[in-house]
């Protein structure tokens, strides 16, 4: 990128104050990947989110966190529910509409694959029994991991290649085959204990919208070369995309 061509201005959803410019420590990760990729990174509070000061961006990056509430597509909760935020729910659903409606790249991470999934019409699976390897050991705070099978022709391939991805998770709710929404394909699977896992989905036809359920900004994974395809790669891919739809975008 020219050291005259202004970065892309990349919108990510927070709910942690950002005081004299330093992020919390969670959301930080998110700053770093977007900015070492070439983007601004913008902080954008669910807590203050309304539709009409929504700062000028390229594209958005919605990240991980609590439990999408199953009342955002018509289910009643699971015993193992985690916690929820009607606020955020609200506030990052609109968030990803914005960007799928105007054709504003999308990369959303972890709860923010599965807010986009709700967001297009699809549901979740509340609760996975196992907790390995989809989270870690029980009592600790590290990540499980496990393969990611990438879907020949997807976008994720063209990014990050053809075959297996080694990647981090660590969440409960997921995507199953079954309940991906209308209108998005798929873009990678695990399979574990006879459960079917979405990691990986997308939007034909829309610039970039991409959803993936592992978490490509942790520095386990971006410090690691051996995962860097399913890391780095996903940052630069996606700020590029941003300075692509920049460029066609009238005025």
């Amino acid at each position: 990128m020219s050291t005259t061509t202004p970065r892309p201005r990349i919108l990510v959803t927070v709910d942690e104050d950002v005081v004299d410019g330093r992020w919390g420590d969670y959301a930080a990760d998110y700053q770093r990947a977007v900015e070492a990729a070439g983007g601004e990174a913008i902080p954008i509070f669910f807590k203050d989110y309304a539709a009409d000061t929504v700062p000028p961006h390229e594209g958005v990056v919605t990240i991980g966190g609590i439990d999408v509430d199953p009342v955002r597509y018509g289910e009643p909760p699971h015993e193992r529910l985690g916690r929820t935020d009607s606020a955020r729910d609200a506030a990052e659903l609109a968030i990803t509409r914005l960007a799928l409606d105007e054709g504003r790249p999308l990369l959303a991470i972890c709860r923010g694959a599965q807010v986009m999934n709700v967001a297009c019409g699809g549901s979740l699976h509340q609760h996975i029994e196992e907790r390995e390897p989809h989270h870690g050991p029980r009592g600790t705070d590290e990540s499980g991991w496990h393969n990611v099978e990438v879907t020949p022709g997807s976008l994720l391939a063209r990014i990050a290649g053809k075959g297996a991805l080694r990647v981090n998770s660590r969440h409960h709710q997921a995507i199953t085959p079954e309940r991906l929404a209308p209108g998005l394909v798929e873009a990678g699977r695990t399979e574990h204990g006879g459960l079917v896992v979405l990691e990986a989905f997308e939007m034909p036809d829309h610039p970039f919208a991409l959803g993936v359920q592992w978490h490509p900004e942790r520095p386990e994974m971006s410090a690691d070369p051996t995962h860097a395809a399913a890391s780095a790669r996903l940052f630069e891919a996606f700020v590029a995309a941003c300075i692509e739809a920049r460029a066609k975008r009238p005025g």
